[in-house]
């Protein structure tokens, strides 16, 4: 099976990917808009994308595709990150002057290179792409941070494993695919909605949910592109298929301007 993932073998998708989707072909592509591309055309059969980090947050280009385009999320998985100084072979710890990573992993770091002062953080375009850089064009005094996949695919040099510094550090992946499936035991969903901007209005709305006692464990307000000042909602519930949900969606569609189930899965 065809997986499509934003960034080079042996990030942190990709290895999302690889558990979630045991055995699967990952089609690695250079910007977010290409992985919703494939999936529409069909020249992949799912994919898998980043949605959030417990330290860095949403990723707001992803939550902006998931309410643009018709794709499905069928599951979700939480991958622990770990960061790691990762070299061409023979390169030394007391080598490195620079250190190459992708900004929010370099931003989760910031204790090596406080007890590392004479290295430089520079900003690349992807983390396992900073390793793939430094081994394949054997730069002596330079390392990449990346996850442990990286270091495999390319050929690398852990020299520092585990440098985050926050190790309650996680990612939050689903899987999509551009039509709707529901797995058996699927008790979380993802929707979207908006409302007008009047008083009271959100109110309405979220309280379908609480009238029938049902749990949200998410909800983040989003910029309607094209439309200032106004905005949409993001929120996870956790329950499936069951009659209160469906109650409770169906009364939000009488109170919302916009509702857009985003999702409907096992909870990970």
């Amino acid at each position: 099976m065809k997986i499509a993932i934003q960034g080079e073998a042996g990030s942190f998708s990709h290895e999302a990917a690889q558990r979630m989707v045991p055995g699967c072909q990952v089609v690695s592509c250079a910007r977010s808009v290409e992985v919703f591309d494939r999936l529409k055309k069909g020249s992949v059969a799912a994919a898998v994308i980043p949605i959030e980090n417990t330290l860095a947050g949403t990723v707001a280009e992803h939550a902006d595709l998931l309410l643009d385009r018709k794709v499905f999320i069928e599951r979700e998985f939480f991958l622990r990150i770990r960061h790691n100084v990762i070299s061409a072979p023979g390169v030394k710890l007391g080598d490195l002057r620079r250190v190459l990573s992708h900004p929010v992993a370099l931003e989760q770091c910031r204790n090596f290179f406080r007890s590392h002062p004479n290295v430089e953080p520079v900003p690349f375009y992807d983390t396992a792409g900073s390793v793939k850089h430094v081994v394949e064009e054997n730069v002596r005094d330079a390392a990449g941070i990346a996850g442990p996949e990286a270091a495999r695919v390319y050929g690398g040099k852990i020299l520092k494993a585990g440098i985050e510094d926050n190790k309650r550090n996680f990612t939050r992946f689903f899987v999509i695919r551009k039509t709707q499936r529901v797995l058996r035991g699927a008790n979380k969903t993802s929707l979207v909605f908006s409302v007008k901007n009047v008083p009271g209005a959100l109110f309405k709305a979220l309280s379908v949910f609480a009238l029938r006692d049902i749990d949200l464990s998410k909800i983040e307000s989003r910029p309607m592109r094209g439309r200032p000042w106004e905005y949409v909602f993001y929120v996870d519930i956790l329950r499936g298929q069951d009659e209160a949900a469906r109650n409770a969606l169906r009364h939000l569609g009488e109170v919302a301007e916009l509702v857009k189930v985003l999702g409907i899965y096992p909870a990970a």
